[in-house]
Parts: structure tokens; C-alpha cells; sequence
């Protein structure tokens, strides 16, 4: 009797957990939406590029550039000069421009200025925020038709501290007209569920400005 109860116990747990979803939030389409979204005029280099001393882009520390191109450099992390053709070659020093500028509080967040977004299908739209170095939580929005649900994803440094966090309540608005060009051009504020510490808030919000890729 002890372990039919134990086994009664565990799945009604399991079922709790897989049962979780985020809240589904109505999307609030307007004409043109107004603010500031010059954000997108700034850039970054890719991951694992900054200037260096000489004033020209380079590898950053962290090692992310093409493991070649650490043989090219002198012993300050300059590039030298005989090698610089092919050095450049290998590396991407492309303009990345920012497609979102927001804030929010999740474990292991420091930050992120680069939103990705796929068409899954015609009704279906599919958005994940970058990660990095000091990144690694995720914001990603699934939008369908007139619903957007909201998820964190935490890709843990930390032993057994992946998690998913489930978006309780919220608001997104979306410019249509510029949807219907192929862009997403949004506003958002989205509350998350924090089961470790109910009392602390997990909240992303911010705007967004990308195109919306179909591959």
C-alpha cells in the first residue's frame, strides 16, 4: 500500500511538471507603432571580436575566433602584419546590427542586443534571443495567428541549473503593417513563473526590430 502511494505521489508531480505552459497572451496589432527604436543604428562585432590596441579588429579573449588565426598574432594579441590578408580572411569582422534592446532579470542574464525570427509556416512565427559569453538564458516567443506564448530557456553553466521558465502574464504589440512587409517591428513585457523563489520577479521586457527570415 506504502508503494502504490509513493508511485501515486511521483506521477502526480511528473503531470504537474509536464503539464506546464506559458500563458497564451493576445497579441495587440496596431498601424504604426511609436517610439524610439534607433537602437537599431548600433552594431557589434561578432562573438569573440574587439579592437585592439591597434585600433583594428581582432580576437577577443575567450576563444571564439578560428583557431588559426591565434597562430597569426604577436604575444600582446596583434595581428601581424605579414599575416594580416589571411588573418582577415578567416575572420568575420561584419557589422552586426542590433535587432532588440531590452532588460530583464533571469539567472546567468548579462544582457543581449541580437533577437532571431523564422517563419515556421504561414501562420507561425518562431523568435530566440542570442546568447554569449555571459549569457545564457534565452527569450523566445512562439506567435501564432493572434497568440504569443512566452518561454525562458536557461542553458546552465551550472551543474543541474538548466531550466524552463513559463510566462504567467504580459503584453506584446506588433506594428502590422510593417508585419506584412516581412518585418516585426514589437514592443513587450512579459512576468515569468520562479519556482525557487516566488517572491523575486523573472521578467523580460523591451522592443524588438528584426526581419523576419524564411529558411
Amino acid at each position: 500500500m506504502k508503494f502504490r502511494l509513493i508511485i501515486f505521489v511521483f506521477i502526480l508531480l511528473c503531470s504537474k511538471s509536464w503539464g506546464q505552459v506559458s500563458k497564451p497572451i493576445k497579441i495587440k496589432w496596431v498601424d504604426n507603432l511609436s517610439g524610439d527604436f534607433s537602437f537599431t543604428n548600433n552594431w557589434s562585432y561578432p562573438l569573440g571580436v574587439e579592437v585592439k590596441a591597434d585600433g583594428k579588429a581582432g580576437c577577443a579573449d575567450g576563444g571564439f575566433c578560428p583557431e588559426r588565426c591565434y597562430s597569426m598574432l604577436d604575444s600582446n594579441g596583434i595581428v601581424v602584419k605579414d599575416s594580416a590578408q589571411i588573418f582577415y580572411q578567416l575572420l568575420d569582422t561584419a557589422h552586426q546590427f542590433h535587432s532588440t534592446q531590452c532588460e530583464a532579470w533571469c539567472y546567468e542574464w548579462a544582457g543581449t542586443d541580437f533577437i532571431e525570427v523564422f517563419r515556421k509556416n504561414k501562420d507561425s512565427i518562431f523568435c530566440y534571443t542570442s546568447t554569449g559569453i555571459a549569457t545564457h538564458c534565452s527569450l523566445q516567443l512562439e506567435i501564432l495567428k493572434n497568440i504569443c506564448k512566452a518561454t525562458i530557456d536557461l542553458n546552465s553553466i551550472t551543474p543541474d541549473g538548466s531550466a524552463i521558465y513559463y510566462c504567467t502574464d504580459g503584453y506584446i504589440t506588433i506594428d502590422n503593417k510593417l508585419w506584412e512587409k516581412g518585418i516585426m517591428k514589437a514592443e513587450f513585457n512579459f512576468n515569468f513563473e520562479h519556482k525557487e523563489n516566488p517572491q523575486k520577479p523573472i521578467y523580460w521586457r523591451g522592443k524588438i526590430y528584426a526581419k523576419i527570415k524564411t529558411n
